[in-house]
């Protein structure tokens, strides 16, 4: 099972192959200006009427097109210009306009270039943000699985941004001594700031998975390592899994719950009790499920609860199981990010993490319970 790289959505940067296209169209619409000028011009006798026209032939393609394609078309035009007015210099009073009409088409052609470098330079720089961003994306958010342990797993990121494909959503899944542990989190805020405290987060996470056998010590963990690196106003929304021998434990700070998908049934598992985010001290409980081969469990930060369309939200629920209940993990997101793009109309608010896992059963001799879950070693079940 291969796990889904990230999609082409709303608000991607364009390709290459976009730009250019987009290019072509621009210097074909100038060419085909400048054309039919001419034509224009030899229909009416080539007085030089319609010569200011061709004025607008380079400011054309500098809108689309590089800053030497659009000073190419100014060249021409204003050579197609010049030998329209030529009939006419016997005509002083033509002939003067004619020489003001391509003064003119220099004029043009000169903003023009001057319009296009500036675009090409705003075009590579954005190149190099967008190359920079997913260097970034790439650090913060590993792949995750395909495999791990007994579940097979898919994440995707659908970014809301054009500038730039990554944000303040996060997670990472890993097979630790106590079971597959999972982190899905929503940072507060956009831009770097925001990179920066998921980047915190995950480091943190990464570390504190495999040396706390408590989900709730790990919650603790991070709750400090966000503590020391935010203001008072800035939190991190996060739900925290482990799956060990098919008992699935959850802990949840503030985040969407998940959805348990069961034999065409979708299960909200919401917590037994609210907890705030990271960063304000949350105390949580965890909630235990029992897990059953073939089990699916969507994870998902906000942007898909709060993605509407004229105000009407995006239905998951209703929906999760007609999507995500088909062919593999990665298959199931794929139709849930085409359903939701449909829904929305290509226009997100927000960005998007999604993990789904499947459960494919226990082998041989498990632990069900993780201790912490009942009490640890000094409980009375264990004495």
């Amino acid at each position: 099972m291969a796990v889904a790289t990230k999609p082409r959505v709303p608000g991607r940067r364009p390709t290459s192959r976009e730009m250019i296209s987009e290019s072509r169209a621009g210097l074909g619409a100038a060419l085909a200006l400048i054309a039919l000028v001419a034509i224009v011009e030899m229909v009416d006798g080539a007085k030089g009427h319609h010569i200011g026209v061709l004025t607008a032939a380079p400011v054309l393609a500098a809108a689309l097109a590089s800053w030497r394609q659009a000073l190419a078309v100014g060249v021409v035009a204003t050579v197609i210009g010049a030998v329209l007015s030529m009939p006419d210099a016997t005509n002083t009073r033509q002939m003067l306009s004619n020489f003001v009409g391509v003064a003119f088409i220099v004029l043009g052609t000169g903003i023009a270039a001057v319009v296009g470098a500036y675009r090409q330079r705003q075009a590579e720089r954005f190149v190099e943000l967008s190359k920079l961003a997913s260097a970034a994306q790439g650090a913060v958010l590993r792949p995750l699985g395909p495999q791990l342990g007994q579940l097979s797993i898919a994440a995707r990121y659908i970014s809301a941004s054009a500038a730039a494909d990554i944000g303040g959503d996060l997670y990472e899944a890993v097979d630790t001594p106590y079971g597959v542990r999972m982190i899905i989190g929503d940072v507060r805020g956009k831009g770097l700031d925001a990179v920066r405290l998921a980047s915190i987060v995950l480091g943190s996470y990464r570390h504190v998975a495999y040396e706390r056998a408590d989900l709730r010590a790990i919650v603790a963990d991070l709750d400090r390592a966000v503590s020391r690196s935010v203001g008072d106003e800035d939190f991190v929304t996060a739900a925290l899994v482990e799956e060990r021998g098919g008992t699935l434990t959850i802990v949840n700070c503030g985040h969407p719950p998940p959805l348990l998908l069961r034999r065409g049934e979708v299960i909200e598992l919401t917590p037994p009790a609210h907890a705030p985010p990271l960063g304000f001290m949350p105390v949580v409980r965890p909630r235990v499920e029992r897990l059953e081969p073939g089990d699916r469990l969507l994870f998902y930060t906000d942007g898909l609860a709060e993605a509407r369309r004229d105000g009407e939200f995006f239905p998951t629920s209703e929906r999760a199981w007609r999507l995500l209940g088909h062919g593999t993990v990665a298959d199931g997101l794929a139709s849930l990010e085409s359903a939701l793009i449909e829904w929305v109309r290509g226009q997100l608010d927000d960005d998007i993490a999604l993990v789904l896992m499947e459960y494919a059963g226990a082998h041989g001799a498990t632990d069900p319970m993780p201790r912490w879950e009942i009490g640890g070693a000094s409980s009375p079940a264990l004495t």
